[in-house]
């Protein structure tokens, strides 16, 4: 990536180094991370990828299925850190990425900036008390100092990652469609995301289903017969039930492929080197209908052994078998029973109704709302370079349109007309004429009336 720098300001975008780690831990930084479950927190984030800064930067070197793991660029302002982001394809065709997070805030320089600000403001508190009241002094003082402190942190927030989004914009070619997800209640987020160019795809909704009510759901003995197990060969029919079940703003957004439910030598490498990380497993299975050969039902756990994490659900169903949403849930929750007691989260979206509905009656607890959003890099052509006929004349471009003398008013000539006489005839008028005119067709049409009917009566006579 080479390194972007604006003009106005002294702002540069570059690669994330190793050295930058240390700056993410500053305090009061602002975090707009595209939500995830599988999103570690903070301080996690940063022991990770210190830990694995040197495999994952030499994956960045050369054409490989993880090329694109480690996609992290840092916002530098006077050698202090401004932003991170962190940018990760979302299907295997790269037409479509994912922010995963951004940090924004994060200058040391910022800080001590602020700081020297506070100083000044009490400075002058107290001068203002000295003289026209202590009281008054300190609540003017410090609601100032308050307001302009906001106004700037807001201001820096919004330069410095709409830098970072920009940057992403124009350095990743393939990317096509880029979406993000967000607190609904997180206004500066959202505020920089709609002034980027995201409009909002759908809201999301993560639920927790309690160990206790796991227990009483695995009770259950559910009615499965075509549960099974998948693998590379049913890919096409994960596939198709993935696309049946989003809208078509959705589909077309988030362009999946056959190839994206395939799993190749490097993504098992990622799953196990994932799984060994965080200790977790894998539980996939599909429910298969015979009759139409599709399936109606899918669902992939990620389980955590050590009992440190929520258990993770991710559920799709056929709209047309939503009767599936109790037998699936049950099956996932028997699963669960074999690991320790953790809740399990499961996402659902605002156009899955009977989802929602049906978490909401066995119990399950609303934690969090978010937005996803989505922007389209796509941008109108133009046909023509712009201003290249603003120079042109139209008397110059087309000059056997202009008239060479005065237009004088001609007659009409009616003499391709035969019925009664010529219009210009001094012993009929207009009103004349159009009477003689109708006159002479409805005769002639009563006269051939009568002649078709006497040619009529003859024939008949001639048949008998």
């Amino acid at each position: 990536m080479t390194r972007s720098q604006s003009s106005n300001t002294d702002i540069s975008i570059r690669s994330i180094h190793l050295r930058d780690l240390d700056g993410l831990k500053v305090a009061g930084a602002t975090e707009i991370a595209s939500h995830s479950t599988d999103t570690p927190d903070i301080a996690d984030y940063i022991q990770q990828m210190r830990r694995w800064y040197g495999p994952l930067k030499a994956l960045t070197l050369f054409p490989n299925p993880l090329q694109h793991m480690f996609s992290a660029f840092v916002a530098e302002a006077e050698g202090y850190l401004q932003g991170m982001i962190h940018v990760t394809p979302f299907n295997q065709t790269l037409s479509t990425w994912k922010i995963d997070r951004m940090l924004v805030n994060l200058a040391k320089g910022q800080a001590e900036k602020r700081a020297g600000g506070l100083a000044a403001g009490k400075a002058s508190g107290k001068v203002s008390g000295k003289s026209t009241g202590k009281s008054t002094g300190k609540s003017i003082g410090g609601a100032l100092e308050k307001e302009d402190r906001k106004e700037r942190t807001l201001h820096l927030g919004m330069d410095v990652g709409s830098r970072l989004l920009r940057y992403c914009f124009e350095h990743i070619r393939e990317a096509q469609y880029w979406i993000s997800e967000t607190d609904v209640n997180d206004q500066f987020g959202l505020a920089l995301y709609r002034q980027n160019g995201f409009q909002p795809l759908a809201k999301a909704t993560y639920w927790s289903i309690q160990p206790e009510q796991l227990a009483v759901l695995a009770e259950r003995d559910p009615d499965l017969p075509n549960l099974l197990p998948v693998s590379n060969a049913d890919a096409q029919l994960i596939y198709q039930l993935e696309t049946v079940s989003i809208p078509p703003l959705v589909r077309q957004v988030l362009d999946y492929q056959i190839q994206d439910f395939k799993t190749n030598l490097a993504g098992k490498l990622k799953n196990q080197l994932t799984g060994w990380m965080s200790r977790q497993d894998t539980a996939i299975a599909y429910v298969f209908e015979p009759q139409r050969k599709t399936a109606i039902g899918y669902f992939e756990l990620t389980l955590c052994r050590d009992g440190t994490d929520s258990h993770k659900a991710k559920l799709t169903v056929h709209p047309a078998y939503t009767w599936l949403y109790p037998e699936l849930l049950a099956q996932m929750a028997g699963v669960v029973q074999k690991f320790p007691g953790q809740p399990l989260q499961i996402m659902s979206l605002d156009y899955q109704t009977e989802r929602e509905e049906y978490l909401r009656q066995i119990g399950a607890l609303e934690i969090e709302h978010t937005l996803m959003m989505s922007r389209s890099v796509w941008h109108k052509v133009r046909e023509s370079k712009a201003g290249a006929l603003e120079g042109l004349k139209m008397p110059d471009v087309l000059p056997g349109l202009q008239p060479t003398g005065t237009p004088m008013p001609g007659r009409f000539s009616w003499s391709g007309l035969k019925f009664g006489p010529a219009l210009d005839s001094p012993a009929l008028d207009g009103l004349s004429w159009d009477r003689f005119s109708l006159e002479n067709m409805s005769g002639q049409s009563s006269d051939g009336r009568v002649r078709d009917g006497k040619q009529k009566d003859s024939g008949d006579r001639a048949s008998d």
